[in-house]
């Protein structure tokens, strides 16, 4: 597995090794014990995969809140995503900042998004899909979303993004008081 750090502290990409052939690859995309050798030593208790049929689709930028924070393991089953992580814990020296990788079926690239980040993605591709991993349970009362044209994120598409009815209603970041506390 590979590890690589951020601009963001915590905000990490991993890359798994592939083992191919005439048939295609084997992957292992999370294994406790590597990553723990890594550092990482995170628990999930949810997978969930989600579908965009449309490119330019965004989905994002979201966080679930404490009690129920989130860390997420976000990777591309098929097709093509920019994938985006925002801090938003107060008093952080990165608050506001942001970094974005490009998943897809064919680099295996995933992203490390930990709690007291937003997280967003835009599709690059027809009938993407993002399956992901999570340290806690989804918790309606404690979801939550920052616009996503409010963070100066570059998401390299031009047009109109497909949004939900949450996605478009979400405050600015300028807006925006968030729960979390950066504890240095």
């Amino acid at each position: 597995m590979q590890v690589e750090q951020t601009a963001l502290p915590g905000v990490l990409i991993l890359t798994p090794q592939r083992f191919g052939d005439a048939r295609g690859f084997f992957s292992e995309s999370w294994n406790r014990q590597r990553m723990a050798d890594h550092g990482i030593t995170l628990e999930f208790v949810q997978d969930n995969h989600s579908l965009s049929a449309t490119p330019g689709t965004i989905r994002g930028l979201h966080f679930q809140a404490p009690p129920h924070a989130q860390d997420k393991l976000v990777r591309c089953g098929r097709g093509v995503l920019f994938d985006v992580a925002v801090d938003i814990r107060k008093g952080s020296p990165t608050y506001g900042q942001w970094v974005g990788v490009e998943l897809n079926a064919e680099n295996g690239k995933q992203l490390l998004v930990p709690k007291g980040f937003l997280h967003g993605f835009v599709t690059k591709a027809p009938d993407t899909e993002i399956c992901y991993k999570c340290t806690d349970y989804y918790a309606p009362e404690c979801d939550g979303a920052v616009r996503w044209d409010s963070c100066g994120i570059d998401w390299g598409f031009d047009g109109n993004p497909v949004l939900s009815d949450k996605d478009q209603a979400a405050p600015a970041l300028a807006d925006f008081d968030s729960p979390f506390v950066w504890e240095g």
